[in-house]
């Protein structure tokens, strides 16, 4: 009797490389008989008796018309990404013969694969849990080498290993008070107090770097946001410019220039940031530009780094005072521009406080210094090797540390044990929740409806 999943019987198909016209794509096919199927229409060796892991030259066929000529691989369950019997076609890009081929296969009994189909089938299939199959789209999306290096670590199973460790050292402890629960009456204890309470205070400092972590994680994911914030005229959009090396912001003599925020990403030693230009801060009566200097305080509260940019005394000062009205922990970088206009009066700014870092940006003069100085700031959020770059992992891990912390609440009232397998077992459930052990079919829709098609 074949026990395999309805729907992973099923055949599925889909262009696998980006649509438009290139020199190659590559259409996929996996599920249950799918060799035999792209074997029907291959007029080359025969798919269903060769070796996994083997490419094969032949033409693809309908009927007596020729589609293309292409190289199949075979992938022979359970050695294939989705653990199935798979197909990859490489053919020409162009978008019709895509479409002849994608047709014929649907004409000989596949279907078109739903977004992330194929990772989703090989999480069901055991090929690897949750995270990693997340880690698989995040890889996907990663445009810088650090974003690469932290997705690439989830999906070897970095994140995994540790939530794992977590999870099979509670489990321990719960069957032990579960196993108490069994013998309610005789009022004895299977799990030493003491014990559980070391075990839990240990999982806490493990669990609170990860979830320190992710404000860290979403901004190597997304982009460090880091607004340039100062008064009118002191060069703000002439330093956006020029470290991104194009003339992005306008730039004129006339304070108020910029009203609204200008936003540009790059990417300095692997690490990707969002570089935001504000409008200058003033009292104004300019309908537009207090608009946009509202805007500008905003920006100045997101973002995780803030560069007060002056080149003066009097504009210092102002920073200062708006810097007064950040929250504790902000990253702050005061930075003195336009050293080269008047070199004595930047020596006498530059005396005051240790941590100014002189630039001109008209001359991009100092920017090395600046943009290194800005890699050691995000370097310095770095909780571990483990990194939370996903906002669902983020409250999962929330959610288990506030359950174990009422397990420590518990143990300190000394409350009785099916009041505590009750936390434990939460705990359980949201460590779950995050690597796929305890799974809903609302929740693999919702995660893998992300994927592009062909993923």
């Amino acid at each position: 009797m074949n026990t395999t999943p309805i729907h992973q019987q099923e055949i599925i198909c889909a262009l696998a490389t980006p649509s438009g016209v290139g020199a190659i794509a590559v259409i996929r096919v996996s599920g249950l008989g799918s060799i035999a199927l792209v074997n029907s229409v291959f007029k080359g060796k025969n798919l269903e008796s060769v070796e996994s892991h083997t490419v094969h030259f032949g033409i693809i066929y309908d009927r007596e018309e020729v589609i293309d000529e292409v190289l199949v691989t075979v992938f022979k369950t359970p050695r294939s990404f989705t653990k199935e019997d798979s197909v990859e076609i490489s053919c020409h890009g162009s978008d019709y013969i895509i479409r002849q081929i994608l047709k014929l296969l649907i004409k000989k009994g596949a279907r078109i694969a739903k977004p992330g189909e194929f990772t989703q089938r090989a999480f069901l299939n055991g090929q690897f849990d949750l995270v990693q199959a997340e880690a698989v789209a995040d890889l996907i999306a990663a445009d810088s080498q650090a974003s690469h290096k932290t997705a690439l670590n989830q999906l070897r199973g970095g994140f995994s290993k540790k939530l794992a460790s977590l999870r099979s050292e509670l489990i321990h402890f719960a069957s032990l008070i579960e196993l108490e629960l069994d013998f309610g009456e005789e009022d004895v204890e299977f799990a030493e107090r003491e014990d559980l309470r070391r075990l839990i205070n240990a999982l806490l400092e493990t669990i609170a770097p990860l979830i320190d972590s992710f404000d860290f994680g979403n901004a190597i994911k997304e982009g460090v946001p880091v607004a340039i914030i100062g008064s009118p005229n002191v060069g703000k959009s002439t330093l956006l410019n020029a470290l991104l090396n194009e003339e992005k912001a306008i730039v004129t003599s006339i304070a108020g220039t910029t009203r609204d925020v200008i936003e540009d990403t790059i990417v300095l030693e692997g690490l990707k940031f969002r570089f935001i230009d504000t409008a200058g801060i003033r009292e104004t009566t300019d309908l537009v530009e207090s608009i946009g200097i509202e805007r500008s305080k905003a920006a100045m509260e997101k973002a995780d780094i803030v560069i007060f940019l002056f080149d003066s005394e009097a504009t210092l000062l102002e920073n200062q005072a708006l810097a007064k009205l950040l929250p504790d922990g902000k990253e702050v970088l005061y930075v003195l521009n336009k050293i080269d206009i008047d070199p004595a009066q930047a020596e006498k700014l530059l005396a005051l406080d240790r941590i100014i870092v002189p630039i001109s940006a008209q001359t991009q003069s100092g920017l090395p210094q600046l943009t290194s100085k800005l890699v050691a700031l995000v370097h310095g959020q770095a909780a571990g090797d483990t990194v939370v770059t996903n906002a669902r992992h983020y409250e999962h891990l929330v959610k288990t540390h506030e359950a174990l912390t009422e397990v420590i609440n518990g143990l300190s009232l000394g409350i009785t044990g099916d009041f505590l397998a009750q936390d434990i077992r939460l705990s359980l459930h949201h460590l779950g929740e995050i690597t796929g052990t305890i799974v809903t079919d609302d929740l693999l829709d919702n995660i893998f409806s992300k994927f592009c098609i062909g993923k």
